[in-house]
């Protein structure tokens, strides 16, 4: 008769699952301290795995910043300002519930630590020019989805006018977030939602 044996624990293996979450925590440290003051041994640490695991998924600290850029930043841009809009009952709508819901967000997190997008397009875009176009993609994409919703609500206004109107929103939330940053308020989103609603109510 066999004598009963303990099984091991089966080794999971999920490339996958490891590739997300190293993202995961890479967004949050590039987010909190930048990506110049985030090592790839603080993003090792904090995703709980090795530096050969890391470099398997991403041969360098770069691909993993553009990976960043293209998987998570720009996936909250379109959770956070594209589909709120394009969900909404009119663009003026959707822009005022993006600006006030980013900022009940803020107030109840009691901290601003800014936009994403912003944080890096601030820190890398001189730097780098592969790191300026993946962040200029996103920021064109925005306003791409902006400009196509005020034409489909204001069929009256040509390309130009629309993508004018769509970088103006941009830009201010841009500001807004970058102005909130530094005073940790959420005031200045507020003030932009309010005078937008004026903007696009005349």
């Amino acid at each position: 008769m066999k004598q009963e044996t303990a099984e091991r624990p089966k080794r999971i293996n999920n490339p996958q699952g490891m590739r997300a979450r190293i993202l995961d925590v890479a967004a949050d440290l590039f987010q909190r301290n930048g990506y110049n003051a985030t090592s790839v041994h603080d993003v090792v640490r904090g995703a709980a795995t090795t530096g050969g695991a890391l470099h398997h998924h991403f041969a360098t600290k770069k691909a993993l910043g553009l990976a960043v850029i293209a998987e998570r930043v720009a996936r909250e841009v379109d959770e956070t300002a594209i589909q709120p809009i394009a969900t909404a009952p009119s663009a003026a709508a959707g822009i005022r519930t993006v600006f006030n819901g980013v900022a009940d967000v803020l107030e109840r997190n009691r901290a601003v630590s800014g936009c994403p997008l912003n944080n890096l397009a601030l820190e890398l875009s001189l730097a780098d020019a592969d790191f300026r176009e993946a962040v200029n993609a996103v920021f064109d994409r925005w306003r791409a989805a902006l400009s196509s919703r005020l034409r489909a609500d204001r069929p009256d206004l040509d390309a130009s006018r629309s993508h004018d109107l769509a970088t103006l929103v941009v830009a201010s939330y841009s500001g807004a977030m970058a102005m909130a940053k530094a005073s940790q308020s959420a005031e200045p989103l507020r003030a932009c939602a309010k005078q937008l609603q004026t903007l696009f109510a005349s």
